[in-house]
């Protein structure tokens, strides 16, 4: 069932969600975590389905935003809808770490941004032996939001996870199997098929038990989240009003290093 970008296939007890938009790298837009939240809300009406692997198209799994978006380029809207789409990113998250069924994303090339964020979501991350992640928003001026830093500390730990979120720097997979953010690094040729047996093992298993298991330990892990990052929208309205956000998008569209003052 396509949708924009986003294609969603079936067999027997396992589905598989794919990013489907290798021309742009994958970059996501707004309409496409709209349709990745109503998928992963679906998930809760089909019974059949008892694992989900979350996969890419093309050489990368998804270099983040799309940041030819308006969001990116002085959008005109007012504070008020800016400040209610902005929601669209942790509203996509918090649907996929809510899916019942256990979910495995597959990773290969590189995973930044909104995209390592995705990867986060999901229960386990199998990655090619290429794949490369990070958070680059620092770079942009921006902090991470979409409610994903307690989901990446509770991976990693808070010195691991400053790394990664403060730095902006890409990071390898086998630094990352090391760190406990991955939990299988594989051949570039092995990732859809290593995927696919990390589904078969948890759909075999008894659905209700396995599911009930997986939201237990996600309400443990994260029953703060949304207390303590109800603001991180807000900051990055803030920090988008800054003139180093201003300088980081035009050295990004302009290919040059940004100068950053402070500002």
């Amino acid at each position: 069932m396509p949708t924009s970008f986003i294609d969603v296939a079936r067999d027997g007890h396992i589905a598989t969600v794919t990013i489907n938009r290798p021309e742009k790298r994958n970059a996501i837009t707004n309409e496409m975590m709209e349709d990745i939240e109503r998928i992963a809300r679906d998930f809760a009406k089909d019974e059949q389905t008892r694992a989900i692997i979350v996969r890419a198209e093309g050489r990368d799994f998804s270099v983040g935003a799309d940041l030819s978006q308006p969001r990116f380029q002085g959008d005109p809207q007012s504070m008020l809808i800016r400040r209610r789409q902005l929601q669209l990113g942790s509203l996509m998250m918090r649907a996929l770490r809510e899916i019942h069924q256990p979910t495995i994303c597959a990773v290969q090339g590189v995973a930044t941004g909104g995209a390592a964020c995705i990867a986060t979501a999901c229960d386990f991350r199998i990655a090619a032996a290429d794949a490369r992640m990070g958070y680059g928003e620092v770079k942009m001026g921006i902090n991470l939001m979409w409610n994903a830093v307690p989901v990446c500390v509770a991976l990693i730990g808070p010195a691991r996870a400053k790394r990664m979120i403060m730095s902006g720097k890409l990071f390898d997979a086998a630094t990352l199997l090391g760190w406990g953010f991955l939990d299988e690094v594989v051949s570039r040729e092995n990732l859809d098929a290593t995927a696919r047996t990390w589904a078969e093992e948890y759909a075999a298993l008894p659905p209700i038990a396995v599911q009930m298991i997986k939201r237990s330990i996600n309400q443990v892990s994260g029953a703060l989240d949304q207390a303590l990052m109800h603001m991180d929208a807000d900051q990055w309205l803030l920090a988008t009003h800054s003139e180093d956000f201003r300088e980081a998008v035009g050295a990004f569209f302009e290919k040059r290093k940004p100068s950053f003052k402070g500002n």
